[in-house]
């Protein structure tokens, strides 16, 4: 410096970060004051992780006349650097007991509904459950936004050992009716998951009831696949479908291991039946009869979602073979 500064006791500078709205973040420290003819090697650090944009870092000795000085004009110096900071989007997604449903769908009346963000920041992670905003329109029309620290509401926050992924499961408990839940989410950096929340409807049915139980593609040549429709919250523990003919001989029986897995809905199975009987033998070409039973049985009921009637009556369904 232009004055000799060896008889102060310390030094004063100022470090202020500068955006390009003039905001300003400033930090000031006191140094061993430098001695005439002499200078120091100085070194400032700053976490930038809330930054984003162009900036000027300025540094100022002795600001405000801390120590008394003729000549100040030579004590700033100012350094522009650019922070990019993170503008991509997190990745938002929905399932109603591990399924992705369609507007529509039915679900459980005591879903486990999981909402997971994902994000690529390693630096900032997802950690706190009000970067997720949720609203559930009741069949009245009544929204309810969803409170995240509710009772009903499991908050795991993101770590780097599970993929940056933050996640909320919300299980509410709904009567019979028409639902539409809104989801949206933010980063840590406040980045939205989309330019629209995502929206989707679901119908839940109270009673323990099947319906709809088809077979498709009907008529078949090659092999065909059944389809029903499960509704209520109690899972069969077990499950089958017979096959007969139209005089009531059993053909067939398509097991549950063969079946696989369902769940409230609409079911697909994994299955393909080919048109075979026990022993492995092509049956004939025409109509048969087949029926799905459960070990719930007395308390399922059959009933009609749509115009199904022509394949499925009290119970049975009918199917053609046709090679």
């Amino acid at each position: 410096d232009n004055v000799s500064m060896t008889n102060m006791d310390s030094m004063l500078v100022k470090y202020s970060i500068i955006d390009s709205k003039n905001n300003e973040i400033a930090q000031q420290v006191r140094k061993s004051p430098i001695q005439m003819l002499t200078g120091i090697a100085d070194k400032f650090e700053y976490d930038t992780q809330e930054l984003n944009g162009l900036y000027e870092l300025r540094i100022e000795i002795n600001p405000e006349q801390d120590q008394p000085e003729q000549f100040d004009f030579n004590n700033r110096g100012i350094i522009n650097f650019l922070v990019r900071g993170d503008d991509i989007n997190p990745l938002l997604d929905v399932t109603f007991d591990g399924i992705r449903i369609l507007d529509g769908d039915i679900i459980s009346p005591s879903p486990t509904i999981k909402i997971t963000l994902t994000d690529e920041n390693t630096n900032q992670l997802i950690e706190n459950p009000e970067n997720f905003f949720l609203t559930l329109e009741y069949p009245n029309g009544d929204l309810e936004e969803i409170d995240v620290n509710g009772p009903n509401v499991n908050f795991v926050p993101a770590d780097l050992e599970n993929g940056l992924t933050a996640c909320i499961e919300y299980t509410p408990t709904l009567g019979e009716g028409e639902y539409t839940l809104n989801a949206q989410g933010i980063d840590a950096t406040g980045n939205f998951s989309g330019d629209h929340q995502y929206s989707v409807s679901f119908n839940v049915f109270e009673d323990n009831l099947i319906s709809n139980v088809l077979n498709y593609p009907n008529p078949f040549s090659t092999s065909t696949q059944f389809v029903f429709t499960l509704t209520g919250d109690q899972m069969p523990q077990d499950y089958h479908i017979k096959i007969m003919t139209v005089s009531g001989k059993i053909v067939r029986e398509i097991t549950k291991d063969q079946l696989g897995p369902i769940r409230v809905g609409v079911n697909r199975s994994e299955y393909r039946w080919d048109g075979t009987d026990e022993y492995g033998v092509r049956l004939a070409n025409g109509v048969y009869l087949y029926k799905f039973y459960t070990d719930i049985e007395e308390e399922l009921d059959e009933f009609d979602l749509g115009n199904t009637d022509q394949y499925f009556k009290d119970g049975f369904g009918k199917m053609v073979i046709m090679r």
